[in-house]
């Protein structure tokens, strides 16, 4: 990928503060390095982490925080063999898989609510899945998210925290293998440089074949850093991340199923040829500049550069061919009709952000933040389509496959004349944290967005504003309990395509949302195990429907109305922490009914359906024990999710799958041998549509790292 010119102007803009920083004395007492002894063994509260920023971007104390949130630290990826955020669904509670790395969140599809050390701009956005290489830990907001982060949906927000330079001296090299043809290995190292200048480099690179067929992955990703202590109170962040990703066969959908959800063919079915793929190139470049004015009065600037081009070639299943000739096209059929489609997009993303924290240390203690975030994207967009055998895309018999009978070379394109959009979001938010007494928190919040949105190729344009508030209370009935309830706020504003079409009738309001939670939290055993009860209601109202009152062009009626309303209703629990010295465990079940309330949604929802790949029941549970006269380790995990349906109403049937793990450490050599999907079995993730059926889950897979920490 030809880097943009403004890559390069960017990055020119921190050389000069490098260049200082490192070359000159800083002008007051340097920092002691810091010598790190890696001990590779057993560690108090494994996967808890007790303190957070993402639910008020002030590090904060999750007994005093009045919402439910989780983190899933870097010992839990490295435990469970994650690869990707997909790995990691069964220990997010409320959370499960909808389509490639879009989720169900409290029973809310979304796609696009991804944060990177709280800003936004994704480099493996649309149909990308994200990789956790360069991820230290992942964060989990749940409930609405628009009084700090704007715009969204009402179930929640992730946000991935990025691996930073650091004077701790530390170099880790790991070597994968595993079925499927899998092998790969990455190179850690992090460190003092001098008493001022620290660093970071990471190099990662994977590849696999897939039981689905014609299909296989690459993936690349260089990734570095300096931290630059200008002074005692002044540090700056600089890193750059290169990502590469080749997919084949992409971009992958389901497998056909009957009504009831039984696979018509066997789960490796694919409708791609062996020459599809999907290529992904992106470019990082972030920038944080820390600042004490004194003790109690900081601020936090952010600067991320996303330079993003994903290339498409694939064929998409459009359903039964009638060979019969008794004029239905159904499953007796055996022949399904395709289309190709050839695709590009890109992506240039600039997020900037400035936080300023104010302690008050009075008799009533407060933090008070205020800040304003700001988010550009520039996208393109070229689109062609070759539609059945006319254009020359040969039918495909799913039971004898007959893959091969067409060449996409000679395929009759017909350009869609697609292009791009622009959008730009501006944010100014404030929040106070106040401590009334020893037993009463408050949080309050208030956050204001405009936001611009330009379509290309028709030149429309459409601009809007909101207001998000937000408010909690949490009672500390003892130091180890905590009762909270919060109000909080989402909105989303419409897609520009439809904005266009409602324009002569004044443009549709962004859709709205409003949860009520309610919620304990415990701490056990001295602090190490912590759990979180929580009960939720969220409406989502003023969503886009079809008007049922229009009776077609150029009648003088809107064709598309705010009317339709989403309720969305649910208990979630979560425990996380150490039972014992050497037994560790994290565990989550939630309940959620989620309904349309009022008016027919996309033609897909009626009044009283549920929602797609929104399971009533779920839980996840992965516990490890240690052996230390062995320097071994045991873990096992389990995932379960209820039975769901699929956007054309077709049952996705409920599944179980348990995972086990085995670990062992010779002086600074670590073993790990992890099985996933321990007994083989077969089942669908999430449900797509009729035509393309559902997403399958991946059969038993074995996976062995070896890692060596000098």
């Amino acid at each position: 990928m030809q880097l943009k010119m403004v890559n390069l102007g960017l990055f020119s803009l921190l050389l000069p503060v490098m260049s200082v920083s490192a070359n000159e004395p800083a002008n007051t007492e340097p920092t002691e390095s810091i010598e790190k002894i890696s001990v590779m063994g057993r560690a108090q509260t494994f996967y808890l982490e007790s303190s957070s920023s993402v639910g008020t971007k002030v590090e904060t104390d999750m007994m005093d925080l009045p919402q439910s949130a989780q983190v899933l630290n870097e010992q839990l990826i490295v435990d469970q063999a994650a690869r990707e955020i997909t790995d990691l669904y069964r220990s997010i509670a409320g959370v499960s898989a909808y389509s490639y790395s879009g989720v169900t969140f409290r029973g809310f599809r979304d796609d696009s609510n991804v944060f990177y050390d709280g800003m936004r701009g994704d480099p493996f956005s649309d149909f990308g899945i994200p990789q956790l290489f360069n991820v230290e830990r992942v964060e989990v907001l749940k409930g609405p998210a628009a009084a700090l982060y704007g715009g969204g949906e009402p179930g929640g927000m992730i946000n991935y925290v990025t691996k930073k330079p650091s004077f701790e001296k530390e170099t880790e090299v790991t070597m994968i293998v595993g079925d499927y043809d899998r092998v790969g290995g990455s190179i850690d190292s992090k460190g003092g440089l001098t008493d001022n200048l620290a660093y970071r480099l990471g190099a990662f690179y994977e590849q696999k074949d897939s039981f689905r067929n014609n299909a296989d992955a690459k993936n690349t990703e260089l990734a570095g850093g300096l931290l630059f202590q200008l002074d005692d109170n002044t540090a700056l962040t600089t890193m750059v991340d290169y990502i590469k990703q080749d997919l084949g066969g992409s971009r992958l959908r389901g497998v056909p199923v009957d009504d009831e959800g039984n696979f018509l063919v066997d789960p490796s079915y694919n409708a791609n040829e062996a020459s599809d793929y999907q290529d992904l190139e992106a470019l990082v470049l972030q920038a944080q500049l820390e600042h004490f004015f004194s003790d109690n009065f900081s601020v936090d600037t952010k600067v991320r550069y996303v330079d993003n081009e994903r290339v498409q070639g694939y064929h998409e299943s459009q359903g039964w061919v009638d060979v019969n000739g008794d004029g239905e096209a159904n499953v007796d059929d055996e022949t399904i009709k395709r289309e190709y489609r050839k695709q590009y997009r890109a992506n240039q993303e600039l997020s900037l952000t400035t936080d300023f924290v104010y302690r008050l240390e009075s008799a009533i203690e407060q933090t008070v933040l205020f800040g304003a975030d700001y988010h550009h994207v520039d996208s393109e967009y070229d689109y062609w389509r070759a539609r059945y055998e006319a254009d020359g895309v040969a039918n495909l018999n799913i039971f004898e496959l007959n893959y091969g009978q067409s060449d996409s070379a000679d395929y009759i394109l017909t350009d869609q004349n697609r292009d791009g959009e622009k959008t730009e979001r501006t944010g100014l938010y404030a929040q106070d944290q106040i401590t009334l007494t020893d037993k009463w928190l408050l949080l309050v919040g208030l956050r204001y967005d405009h936001f611009n949105d330009y379509d290309k190729e028709s030149g429309f344009e459409f601009s809007d504003e909101h207001v998000s508030p937000r408010a909690g209370v949490v009672y500390k009935y003892s130091p180890d309990t905590s009762f909270y309830v919060n109000y909080s706020e989402s909105f989303n504003p419409t897609s520009i395509g439809d904005q266009e079409d409602a324009d002569l009738d004044g443009g549709l309001s962004p859709e709205i949302g409003d949860q009520v939670e309610l919620g304990v939290k415990n701490q056990w055993f001295n602090g190490q195990m912590m759990t979180t009860l929580a009960i939720y209601h969220i409406n989502k109202k003023d969503v886009a429907m079809s008007n049922p009152d229009d009776t077609g062009a150029d009648d003088g009626i809107a064709a598309l109305v705010n009317l339709g309303e989403v309720e969305s209703k649910g208990v979630e629990f979560t425990l996380v922490g150490d039972i014992t010295t050497d037994w560790t465990i994290m565990a989550n079940y939630a309940y959620n009914d989620a309904r349309v309330t009022q008016g027919d949604l996309d033609d897909t929802y009626a009044d009283g359906s549920r929602f797609a790949n929104a399971p009533r029941h779920q839980a996840g549970l992965w516990t490890r024990y240690d052996i230390d006269s062995l320097h071994s380790a045991v873990a096992f995990g389990a995932d379960y999710v209820s039975e769901q349906v699929s956007a054309d109403a077709q049952i996705v049937k409920p599944y179980t799958v348990f995972d086990m793990s085995w670990t062992i450490t010779w002086q600074q050599t670590q073993y790990q041998l992890n099985v996933k999907n321990l007994f083989d079995k077969e089942y669908a993730v999430s449900g797509f549509s009729e035509r393309n059926g559902h997403f399958p889950g991946a059969p038993r897979e074995v996976v062995l790292q070896v890692s060596h920490q000098f």
